[in-house]
């Protein structure tokens, strides 16, 4: 399950060490997480991490075809998840060792930053290969966060992007290598911990409105 560390002002959300995919359980557990970083007084920033091939797979396919009845409460708070995320009152950075797929990689996008490995691991929006059309939220998430011409590319055509094409796209703000993505996140989070509060929820509430709006829609077409 994921877990919570601080080094200095920096909060180290760590997803996993599996594919990192959102179960009901993962999901609880994270917004969990955020509650005590929001809870906290003073300069801090959240840097969300994971360790081995995943960095998140999205999500938990196995769990939602064995609980369909409850497909559109899970979208909801998957939707929820990113909604918050995307406001949060502290400056985030993701910080992406490995594979970052579907709406793991739509969590990456709700984070201010990403920091990717630039020799493996690959960013992707697998859906048009698997059949499972974006909600309207989760379009208009992606469509907030690149420029037009890769989220056409990225959500048309599920192309795989390593790190240095992720880069070039603009998907990712700074490339890496293995054993320096989670501290070149931490050290760019680092330097936006004084700006943590209010201000900046706002700030971003109001910039990304209309995606949140979608996001917390809760009539959802599912297919």
């Amino acid at each position: 399950m994921p877990a919570l560390d601080r080094q200095d002002d920096v909060f180290v959300l760590d997803l996993g060490d599996t594919e990192n995919r959102f179960h009901p359980d993962w999901v609880a557990s994270v917004n969990t997480l955020l509650d005590e970083v929001e809870k906290t007084e003073g300069p801090r920033a959240l840097v969300t991490v994971a360790t081995g091939k995943f960095w998140s797979n999205g999500l938990d396919l196995d769990w939602l075809f064995a609980n369909t009845d409850r497909a559109l409460e899970y979208v909801s708070s998957v939707q929820e998840l990113l909604a918050r995320m995307l406001t949060l009152p502290v400056v985030t950075v993701a910080a992406l060792q490995g594979h970052t797929f579907a709406a793991g990689a739509m969590l990456s996008l709700a984070h201010d930053f990403r920091v990717m490995r630039d020799d493996r691991g690959y960013w992707c929006l697998p859906e048009a290969e698997i059949n499972i059309p974006f909600t309207a939220g989760m379009s208009a998430l992606l469509q907030a966060r690149l420029a037009p011409q890769t989220a056409h590319e990225a959500m048309v055509t599920a192309r795989r992007y390593g790190g240095r094409d992720a880069l070039a796209a603009g998907i990712v703000d700074r490339t890496a290598g293995e054993d320096a993505v989670r501290r070149t996140a931490i050290e760019l989070a680092a330097g936006h911990a004084a700006k943590a509060g209010p201000t900046v929820g706002t700030i971003k509430t109001r910039m990304y409105g209309p995606a949140l709006s979608a996001l917390r829609e809760k009539d959802i077409p599912l297919g």
